[in-house]
């Protein structure tokens, strides 16, 4: 069941794989087969390993980007988080949709983003 504790959770080790691009973080943020949606229409990479190997092909180089991040809406279903994150040179604005099973875990993330002008 999804919680704002444990949305807050997966979004505190969402940030630590993010900074770390730890293979093992990042594989830990998901379930086996979770679907994981880089834009609302592209083709998902679909399991922990595709979710990992996708991760790590466009990982960020740590230390370089702020992030802030605040709930909309959590459900028992679903949790929608809005985020801005700071690169050296821009800036994106971001709606997560995430669905959590019951230990945690991502069963289904989609990033809707937008940079700014």
């Amino acid at each position: 069941m999804t919680s704002l504790e444990a949305v807050t959770a997966w979004v505190q080790r969402y940030r630590a794989a993010w900074e770390s691009n730890d293979p093992a973080r990042i594989g830990d943020l998901f379930t086996e087969d979770a679907a994981y949606f880089t834009e609302p229409y592209a083709k998902p990479w679909h399991g922990r390993a595709e979710i990992v190997a996708g991760w790590l092909e466009r990982s960020d180089k740590p230390a370089t980007t702020s992030f802030a991040w605040h709930p909309l809406i959590v459900t028992a279903d679903l949790a929608i988080i809005e985020a801005t994150v700071d690169y050296p040179d821009r800036t994106f604005s971001n709606l997560w949709v995430l669905r959590l099973d019951q230990g945690g875990q991502a069963r289904q993330f989609t990033e809707w983003w937008m940079q700014h002008p």
